[in-house]
């Protein structure tokens, strides 16, 4: 019996009733009853059954422990997971989401197989799938699988991978990233940190923030020296709920904690000649993604509120800085971004409508 998990499952669940039986069923199924699977479900203050369903999942599958606590929103339920963790490596399932079952225990036999050899690698990168809610692959998904293998769930929408990018199926460094398209990034949903470097990065998500699963991809990857990717379809990311952190509409609502989030991503950002330079070219394009999502949906709504907050985010990052600004405002990204008058603002709404229509986002 292994000392330790080999991961552990960080799944934060609010009012989450009518969708985590289909995430824990998910990881469940991959438990092979070595004591190699840790869940941990963060009952973040849920007024529905959420917790009483955690509950009973947790009596009858020995993987799964149950924390309840006073609502902290999803970065607190994050913090709250991981400081309970065990596994030597972490992962984080939201609720709404789902896990391939037969990928995970692919997962795990490469896990097992590094900690033998004591060659862990600090991130292990692996593919994530976006499933839009309401659409026959997401039926398959949410009545499927818990009871199919590793071949019996095909989504068939946009799969975010990184072939070519990062070392595959070999543990390389930094000097081994190749550089990313611009619809390439890793979500949370693509990571399992090793957890003694979540640990010594001494990452604290903000409580109360929409936004975090941001700073949780950007702030640890500094301390991880050693990673490798596993092309495996693993992550199940639902799309199209109503309400949904990442809708449109939401996003609108919510831009002063995304901006807040990317102020925070700023305060993080390395200094030349600190981390690898890939490490750091790549830090600033998913700090450009962030800055385009903001100033795209403050275009998009119109509201002196929203482009205030856009006004604020570039005149932030050209203040602070400039190194950085000089590197956003020549990426083509960038550039689009800050196209001038009238025409300069439909350019960029509707660039963005054809991404989104193009991988089947919100």
């Amino acid at each position: 019996m292994p000392a330790s998990p080999l991961i552990t499952v960080v799944v934060p669940a609010y009012n989450a009733e009518d969708c985590l039986g289909r995430c824990l069923s998910s990881l469940v199924a991959a438990d092979g009853g070595r004591d190699e699977l840790e869940v941990i479900v963060v009952d973040d203050g849920a007024t529905d059954s959420t917790g009483a369903l955690a509950d009973a999942y947790a009596r009858a599958h020995t993987a799964i422990e149950v924390i309840h606590q006073e609502n902290k929103g999803h970065g607190g339920a994050i913090n709250t997971g991981v400081a309970a963790a065990r596994g030597t490596w972490l992962k984080v399932c939201d609720a709404d989401d789902a896990i391939d079952p037969g990928t995970l225990r692919a997962l795990l036999a490469s896990l097992r197989s590094w900690r033998e050899a004591g060659t862990e690698p600090d991130l292990v990168v692996t593919n994530f799938v976006y499933v839009r809610e309401g659409t026959p692959a997401w039926y398959r998904l949410s009545h499927g699988p818990a009871r199919r293998g590793p071949r019996g769930v095909r989504p068939g929408r946009h799969v975010v991978r990184f072939r070519g990018i990062l070392p595959a199926g070999r543990i390389g460094s930094w000097r081994d990233v190749r550089s990313f398209r611009p619809d390439q990034y890793l979500m949370m949903h693509s990571l399992a940190y090793r957890r003694e470097v979540l640990e010594h990065s001494g990452m604290r998500l903000p409580e109360h923030c929409f936004y975090v699963d941001n700073l949780f991809a950007f702030e640890p990857l500094r301390h991880v020296r050693t990673l490798t990717y596993l092309d495996l379809d693993l992550y199940y990311y639902t799309v199209g709920r109503a309400g949904q952190s990442v809708a449109d509409d939401v996003i609108v609502a919510r831009l002063d904690q995304h901006d807040r989030v990317n102020a925070l991503m700023l305060e993080a950002m390395p200094r030349e000649g600190e981390v690898p330079v890939s490490l750091l070219h790549y830090l600033v394009h998913i700090y450009t993604l962030s800055a385009v999502v903001i100033t795209t949906m403050a275009l998009r709504s119109g509201t002196p509120q929203n482009l205030a907050i856009k006004q604020r985010l570039w005149e932030r990052l050209d203040a602070t800085r400039p190194d950085v600004a000089r590197w956003v405002r020549g990426s083509v990204m960038g550039r689009l971004m800050t196209l001038p008058g009238r025409t300069g603002r439909w350019v960029t709404v509707a660039g963005y409508q054809v991404v989104r229509r193009v991988l089947a986002l919100n």
